[in-house]
């Protein structure tokens, strides 16, 4: 039984996986909207609203927490002056995550995740 299980293992080790879901995030900061697996990108989607509400706080202590959590550290500028003002009267719900159709080779289910206009 998995109750009260959360989360996905996507058949990788823990550190493996930590730093997919790093990559995934650091890049949708990047370029706002990416294609990826439907797990992962439901996955993902919780820590990038995270982020987002932390770029909406914007005060020293938010700023060095999504420096631990992003791999570039000019993307946390960009967070804290670019995308954290378009949210500024948004309680939440920041990413969008949009079905798409299943990948050529092996036919698992894909997603765009992006962020909200």
């Amino acid at each position: 039984m998995r109750h009260r299980v959360a989360g996905r293992k996507l058949s990788r080790p823990t550190d493996h996986r930590l730093a997919l879901y790093r990559n995934l995030v650091t890049d949708l900061i990047r370029y706002e909207k990416i294609v990826t697996t439907e797990a992962k990108a439901k996955e993902i989607r919780g820590q990038a609203e995270k982020l987002i509400t932390l770029g909406k706080r914007g005060d020293l202590h938010a700023r060095r927490l999504a420096l631990a959590r992003l791999y570039d550290a000019r993307l946390v500028d960009k967070l804290f002056h670019d995308i954290a003002p378009r949210y500024q009267e948004r309680p939440g719900g920041y990413t969008r995550v949009i079905k798409l159709t299943p990948r050529q080779g092996d036919a698992a289910p894909m997603a765009q995740i992006a962020l909200v206009e």
